[in-house]
This record gives C-alpha cells, structure tokens and sequence, in this order.
C-alpha cells in the first residue's frame, strides 16, 4: 500500500497548478479517455503473448490511468481515489455471496458454476435498477470495441427472453442477412451495403453467444492466425528469392494453403 499512496502523491504533484508538469495540467477526462483504452489493448495484448514481465508494465500503465481520472475528480470534487476502491471492495463482495460472510453472519455455501453465475447476474441487475436510465440497455458502454458491445446488448435483451431458442434460429438468421447483404450488392448501393453487412456482423455476434463464446476474443484469434500464416508465405518466399507482389494470385493461395498445411 506505500507503493500505491506513493504513485498517488506523484499524480498529485503532477497536477499541483503551481509546480506540476504542463502537459498533465493541460489534460481532462476526455483528452486521457484514449489513453486508458489504449492500456487496456496493451494490457490484453501481453496476456495473449504470456509476456509477463511485459504484463507487469501493461497493469502499472493502466493503474495510472485509474489514478489519473481520480486525481481530476477529486479536484472536480466528484470522487477520490479511496471512493474508487471502497466501490469497487463493497460491489465484489455484494456479488459474491457464496464466497463472504452473509447479513446473518453466516459463511456463503458451496455452490455451482451456474449459481455463481445466477448470482453475479441478478447482483448487476439491481444495481442497474437503483440507477436512473430509462431502458434496458442503457448503461452498455458506447467506447467498447463494437463486437464486444454488440454481444453485452444481446445478453441484455436475452435476459429477457428477446432471444432465439436455439442455435439453429441464429444459423436462419444468418442466412437471411447473407442472402440481403447478396441483393444489396448486386445493386450496388453503398449505404444498404454497410447496413447489410453490419446486420451480418450483429448476427455473428449473436451466433458466438450462442456458443458461449466470446466474439472479439475469436476475431482476435483469427487476426493472429492470419498473421502467423501470412509470416509463413513471406518466408517461403524469401527462402525461393521472390517478392510478395511478383507473385500471381494463384501462387499465392497456393502458398497460403500451404501455410495451413503446416499448421495441421
């Protein structure tokens, strides 16, 4: 806890008006917003390489934006940096009932992984009641990478039972989008094509839902995989002395299945 009361009076002194840096006087929540997004890319990009000494840093980069924003709220007169943490101390032990002691003094129960999960859903549902929105999905954040925000709105709506039965209505549904995404591309209209295909996309969401996966975390999956095949095709090529772009297309999906070969 030093160490923490430490990185908090550097912030501090960082945005003292008198003798702090410019740069971080100059700064707000908006201008920082970017920054603490970025972080948390950095931070999830080390957990998928397992750089753990990386990681290290990645966690410290993100605490100080958790420090950031604190520091100008407290001098906003919002919250402190000690509200943060006793937040989000009261929120982890309110949805773990089966891990703290309850109201009547009792140790919570062994329970399944299904009632750790109906726990931890019905906590987050009364604390979005106790806030002031007028929908059900309000509260989903809009800054969140659009596969991610798409798949929190369709768990928000399956909640209450605004879902396909099954996986095989998501399958009709996404053939339905592909088959509308055909016609629009055959008139060649660029706005019904972007909505087309964002229906397409939303559909995929909601079929890695229904597979109890999670949709960025697979398209992270396949951006790695296209990378790690393609750096195979470009040393292929260069072992042979040959250029990427004085291949022909077939030579290089020739090359790409061969890519895929090697990963069999």
């Amino acid at each position: 806890m030093d160490q923490v009361k430490r990185l908090l009076e550097i912030m501090a002194a960082l945005r003292d008006p008198e003798t702090g840096c410019p740069w971080d006087l100059r700064q707000n929540f908006d201008t920082i917003a970017p920054y603490t997004l970025e972080e948390a890319y950095e931070v999830c990009d080390a957990i998928a390489r397992r750089d753990y000494g990386e990681l290290r840093e990645e966690l410290g980069d993100l605490l100080l934006q958790v420090v950031f924003h604190s520091q100008m709220a407290a001098e906003e007169g919002h919250f402190t940096f000690e509200e943060v943490v006793r937040a989000i101390n009261e929120k982890m032990v309110r949805r773990h009932p089966h891990v703290f002691k309850r109201n009547d003094g009792q140790q919570g129960e062994s329970v399944s992984m299904d009632t750790i999960k109906r726990f931890w859903e019905e906590e987050k549902a009364r604390e979005r009641s106790r806030k002031e929105t007028h929908g059900l999905l309000e509260g989903v954040a809009l800054a969140l990478p659009a596969l991610k925000r798409a798949q929190k709105l369709q768990k928000r709506a399956a909640g209450v039972n605004f879902d396909w039965k099954d996986i095989a209505g998501v399958i009709d549904k996404l053939q339905e989008e592909l088959d509308e995404f055909s016609q629009a591309l055959r008139k060649k209209n660029q706005q019904a094509l972007d909505e087309e295909l964002g229906d397409l996309l939303f559909t995929c969401v909601n079929l890695a839902r229904h597979i109890s996966a999670d949709a960025e975390d697979c398209l992270r999956q396949a951006n790695r995989k296209f990378e790690r095949r393609f750096a195979r095709m470009e040393v292929r090529l260069r072992d042979r002395g040959t250029r990427l772009e004085d291949c022909t297309p077939d030579e290089l999906d020739a090359l790409w299945n061969m890519a895929k070969r090697d990963e069999e």
